[in-house]
């Protein structure tokens, strides 16, 4: 199994040693560099070519968030989880706005981490709880009392189809929508890949910022 690649962008060494040591003790993940601005960051990304940058937001020189777009742009296969202790909805709308596709706190359990860092790892969302149920709320709100014809693509979705994109948006793996709806994995991806056909997207992270874009989800 080829380890996923990891660059850690974080500015106090205690911390950023501790994430080290945790990543390299899986068997799966191996941090590649390490960076202490932002700027170098984006530097070590283009350099490196990681599967995963993990991101703090409070960066010297270049913010987390400002870091993630140019990483996005510059080395658009490297997909970025932002490790912050900033819990607010506006640092989370603006870090997907800026590509991520990841958010995390640093409260979180070192298990959720690893298993964040995989997720973003094979293209999905992860989001910590207390977004993800923010983003139910908001769907379910909407859902009851929004607009009947949708964004552009929404209405050429099947019943199931938004079932599974709802359950994406909230950053449920593949087999855990599997799981809930009852289904097998591989028609949880052919229902994703149906979605992103119908809705002219490229992946999850796109498809989050069209439900939050088109109000399919509040911020």
């Amino acid at each position: 199994m080829t380890p996923i690649r990891v660059l850690l962008a974080e500015d106090h060494s205690v911390v950023r040693e501790g994430l080290r040591l945790l990543l390299d003790m899986q068997p799966d993940i191996r941090v590649v560099g390490e960076a202490v601005t932002g700027q170098e960051a984006v530097v070590l990304a283009q350099q490196l070519h990681p599967d995963v940058a993990v991101m703090d937001i409070a960066m010297p020189d270049l913010d987390g968030i400002q870091a993630t777009e140019r990483i996005r742009r510059l080395s658009p296969e490297t997909r970025v989880l932002i490790l912050t202790m900033h819990a607010s909805d506006a640092y989370f709308f603006s870090a997907v706005d800026a590509g991520a596709s990841g958010y995390i706190l640093k409260r979180a359990a070192s298990e959720e981490l690893i298993h964040a860092v995989r997720a973003v790892a094979r293209g999905e969302a992860f989001f910590y709880p207390e977004v993800a149920r923010k983003l139910l709320n908001g769907y379910l709100a909407r859902t009851r009392t929004g607009p009947q014809v949708g964004p552009p693509g929404y209405q050429e979705l099947s019943e199931q189809e938004r079932k599974v994109l709802f359950l994406i948006v909230q950053g449920r793996s593949t087999s855990r929508i599997a799981e809930e709806l009852v289904i097998s994995v591989s028609t949880v991806q052919t229902h994703r890949a149906h979605i992103l056909e119908k809705l002219g997207l490229g992946n999850t992270i796109d498809l989050v910022r069209y439900a939050i874009r088109h109000g399919l989800i509040e911020p």
